[in-house]
């Protein structure tokens, strides 16, 4: 097989090119490159990993649920529909075939590198995806797919995984979570995460009737703002009690907002009767990132926001197939300002751990870092979504490190509901981090023996420590 028709990834991938300090990252990977993965922010449903069933197909697994790879395969002409988005039936081997003929779209992206470990790494391919041989590659890995050993429960222990967060509605009965816990022979965590975008956010689908069905649940009875909060307050708990650690904001912007509880109450009003501008909606999502920050110094539950991304960007996609579809562009945003009302009263107090993320990279060294620099609530949040990518991660690491060191940093998170590319996504963090290291060890800016525990504190101990794990 020549070098042009093989896929299989080198050894030595995304470390350094110079050979000295290669040796040095070759060193420190290593160290790590066998710990346990501690995901600590994803979105694969745990009702995959209940239910233990064999996935479908290779489509089903490798293409249509991963929008990193569905929305490059649209910019390059594929529709929606051929691609089994938003579960539209579509056959699983002509998505497949639309894959592998398109594979060459995806040279020097973060997902062709995910890509091509999967497909070495738990199917053992090691050519080059095409048209000419789809056919023959969906085969070979549907047969592995079928095997026992590829259920999810099993693939969690190949992987290694340890603990595997999800993301889930408020109102979610959590049975999944609940019975993965009681089974003993499951060696796993897989805990859910508090996420109320649907039920804070006056423009999301059905705001109202998410707001109304949550004070019927949760609201003991209470009607109102009183209702609402005390609701939110039990959905909490619930979570707690199903081994939440965590709760996850995908705020439009970080803005937060301090109102007098007759203010907020009146403004609660507006909103649920769907009579309000721009500036209501803006003031009332702020002021709720405020009172969910004093919720979790009440409960003990780590906060993580996600802001910078206009959701749902193309209005047509949206309406026909749904969210998470890939049609997300992220946006600039600023954080110093939008966040002191909340730091001011709660960035001291003791416990509250909050984990800040960005998509706007200009806001690293500018702001995020100066914030975790000085606030003991405050983490690193990792580099996600669209800056998930080596070169990315390298900035990052290269922009906050000088201000905050290494103590600062969330961990890693994958972030995806592509189940297979987990351990693919972490073992590209782990290099990463290994190459940063050996290029300080090389400048002689740190040892190479405190380089080795620094990069188990980075890959293990950071996730542990800011999500409360």
């Amino acid at each position: 097989m020549t070098d042009a028709t093989r896929s299989t990834p080198s050894p030595d991938r995304l470390l350094p090119a110079d050979p000295a300090t290669r040796e040095f990252a070759r060193e420190l990977l290593d160290c790590v490159e066998r710990l346990p993965i501690v995901s600590p922010h994803g979105h694969v449903p745990a009702a995959i990993i209940a239910e233990n069933t064999n996935f479908a197909n290779p489509a089903d697994l490798l293409v249509s649920p991963d929008h990193y790879v569905t929305r490059l395969l649209h910019a390059n002409g594929s529709t929606m529909e051929s691609l089994g988005v938003g579960d539209v039936a579509t056959d699983p081997l002509e998505i497949w075939r639309e894959f592998c003929s398109a594979w060459h779209i995806f040279d020097g992206t973060a997902s062709g590198n995910w890509l091509a470990l999967e497909l070495s790494g738990l199917f053992g391919i090691e050519e080059t995806p095409t048209r000419d041989n789809a056919n023959r590659l969906y085969e070979q890995i549907a047969a592995r797919l079928a095997e026992p050993s590829f259920r999810p429960r099993a693939l969690m222990e190949t992987f290694g995984i340890e603990i595997l967060a999800t993301t889930d509605d408020p109102l979610d009965d959590l049975g999944a979570h609940l019975s993965l816990r009681v089974d003993t022979s499951f060696k796993s965590r897989v805990i859910p995460t508090f996420r109320p975008d649907a039920y804070v956010n006056a423009n999301a689908v059905d705001f109202v009737g998410n707001v109304d069905r949550l004070i019927a649940v949760a609201g003991e009875g209470r009607h109102g703002y009183d209702g609402y909060l005390t609701a939110l307050r039990n959905r909490r708990q619930h979570f707690i009690d199903a081994g939440a650690v965590a709760t996850d904001h995908g705020v439009r912007t970080p803005l937060s907002l301090k109102l007098d509880p007759l203010v907020a109450a009146r403004l609660f009003d507006r909103v649920r009767r769907d009579d309000f501008s721009d500036d209501d909606r803006d003031a009332f999502e702020a002021h709720m990132l405020y009172e969910m920050a004093r919720m979790s110094v009440e409960d003990g539950l780590a906060m993580a926001i996600h802001p910078g991304s206009f959701r749902n960007y193309h209005p047509d996609a949206y309406a026909r197939f749904g969210p998470d579809t890939g049609h997300d562009i992220p946006i600039a945003v600023e954080f110093t300002s939008s966040l002191r009302p909340l730091l001011a009263d709660f960035g001291t107090a003791r416990g509250f751990h909050l984990v800040l993320f960005t998509l706007d990279e200009t806001t690293f060294s500018r702001e995020l870092a100066p914030l975790a620099g000085v606030y003991p609530s405050v983490y690193l949040g990792s580099p996600w979504w669209f800056l998930d990518a080596p070169d990315a991660m390298l900035r990052f690491r290269a922009a906050v490190t000088e201000t905050t060191g290494f103590s600062r940093y969330g961990g890693f998170v994958d972030d995806t509901r592509a189940f297979g590319s987990i351990p693919a996504r972490h073992n590209v963090a782990r290099r990463v981090e290994a190459s940063f290291l050996a290029r300080m060890v090389a400048e002689h800016r740190i040892s190479m023996s405190r380089a080795r525990e620094i990069i188990v504190e980075v890959i293990d101990e950071a996730p542990r420590r800011a999500f409360k794990l």
